[in-house]
């Protein structure tokens, strides 16, 4: 595990667009696993400055997003398929066919979940994943619990979850308590991981991950045993180390 503390989070943003960008120019047809959130923003919005000025091509890499909502509706504004076309999708050369979000509204969600580990399968698997981390310290939506899942899943949102995201939606009653998201496998089986945390209110999160007991009640504390990981930290996310 390596670590690197900034400023902010536009330095944040900045170094991992570097990283990302690094992918892309040794491997153009790169698999890119992306995350949703504020936390991402200032990442894509280099990357897209970065295509803008000629130095990246995206024309042959692929994306796998980590989640999705379920019982929302793609349009919605809330929805991740939403924000990924709003914030980074519609700015890039990036092939819609290329562009892969579990289907939160599929009929069958368990033959979704099987499809979509079976895609990143099929692709290759994941280059360089991309992540944010909750309070709780999830990833994607893997909330704390008693165990690892291992593929791709449907999960029951905590109420912490909840408190976050509310803020996106009128009413809480709204806000969706159930998403699917791919699991710790799915995510431990990409070849180089990039977290990225900002903020005070991420510092406790941060701290477990990375100084306590590799326990599912944190979830982010089993990257510590992936071989190629990063956590990019701005000051007040790394502030408890």
């Amino acid at each position: 595990m390596r670590i690197h503390q900034y400023d902010n989070a536009q330095q944040v943003g900045q170094a991992a667009a570097i990283l990302i960008g690094a992918q892309l120019l040794t491997k153009p047809d790169a698999v890119l696993g992306l995350a949703t959130g504020s936390t991402p923003i200032p990442t894509y919005q280099e990357l897209i400055r970065l295509y803008q000025a000629g130095v990246l091509d995206f024309s042959k890499v692929t994306t796998f997003n980590l989640d999705e909502y379920c019982q929302l509706p793609p349009q919605h504004p809330c929805s991740y398929r939403h924000f990924m076309r709003q914030e980074l999708f519609s700015q890039l050369n990036l092939p819609a066919e290329n562009q892969h979000i579990p289907d939160g509204n599929a009929a069958d969600l368990s033959a979704e979940c099987a499809a979509y580990d079976q895609a990143i399968l099929s692709a290759g698997g994941i280059d360089l994943q991309l992540l944010g981390i909750g309070r709780n310290g999830h990833i994607g939506f893997n909330e704390p619990s008693d165990q690892f899942v291992y593929g791709c899943h449907v999960v029951h949102l905590t109420q912490s979850t909840i408190e976050d995201n509310r803020r996106f939606f009128k009413r809480e009653e709204d806000m969706p308590r159930l998403a699917v998201s791919l699991g710790v496998g799915s995510i431990m089986n990409a070849k180089s991981v990039l977290l990225l945390a900002t903020g005070k209110d991420k510092a406790e999160a941060v701290r477990k991950a990375i100084l306590e007991d590799i326990d599912p009640s944190t979830q982010a504390s089993i990257l510590r045993t992936h071989p190629n990981v990063i956590f990019l930290l701005d000051k007040a996310a790394a502030s408890l180390l």
